[in-house]
């Protein structure tokens, strides 16, 4: 899947921001946009953050520092929501900056290489959306923060690499090799959660 179609919401961004325009038709193309990427943008943070209430606060921000015109959103630098979602990514950031705790398994993380993962696993938005959800989610925020980006931006909102690396800020090598070390990591730490929770069973 692709970014959302630019022209729409540089359309809408344009009437959202027309001081010529009437209140009434601001409003409503404002309001197409926030239809246009609330969802995504609402389900990345969450996953990012693992707090509704963070995710709720950092939708609310990027929206309204875009109406406000804060970002400093260039069109020919890419499409608005690949954008968004660059902010949200920030945000998230600040949020955690200093305190946020992650089990980090290797320190060499960013070299192009190919980790092997058992085919046979279920994909990442798989188990996020089965009954374990809650088990899987917290998971998730156990994995470095950048493990946790392109895992979010691939497996649940089927971005291509060219989006996720400009999104991140990183090449396209960097995207395949935390994509494919952030699922591994991910798959040790699900195996590892299932072996403790159990012995706890088993012990009682």
């Amino acid at each position: 899947m692709t970014l959302a179609d630019p022209s729409i919401d540089l359309a809408l961004l344009a009437e959202a921001r027309n001081d010529t325009a009437s209140q009434a038709a601001r409003r409503l193309a404002f309001g197409k946009l926030y239809e246009r990427h609330q969802g995504a943008l609402y389900r990345f943070s969450l996953l990012r953050s693992g707090s509704a209430d963070a995710a709720a606060d950092i939708v609310q921000e990027v929206f309204l520092s875009l109406i406000a015109n804060k970002l400093n959103f260039e069109p020919a630098r890419g499409a608005l929501q690949g954008f968004l979602f660059g902010v949200a990514r920030h945000l998230a950031m600040k949020r955690e900056a200093g305190f946020q705790r992650f089990v980090v398994l290797d320190t060499n993380d960013d070299e192009d290489e190919v980790v092997l993962v058992d085919p046979a696993c279920q994909p990442i938005e798989k188990l996020l959306l089965d009954e374990r959800a809650e088990r899987v989610r917290g998971t998730l925020m156990q994995l470095a923060p950048h493990y946790r980006d392109v895992l979010i931006l691939y497996e649940m909102h089927d971005l291509s690499y060219v989006d996720i690396a400009q999104i991140c800020g990183i090449d396209i090598g960097t995207v395949r090799s935390r994509l494919s070390r952030g699922r591994a990591k991910m798959m040790t730490l699900l195996a590892d959660n299932r072996r403790e929770t159990m012995a706890m069973a088993t012990a009682r």
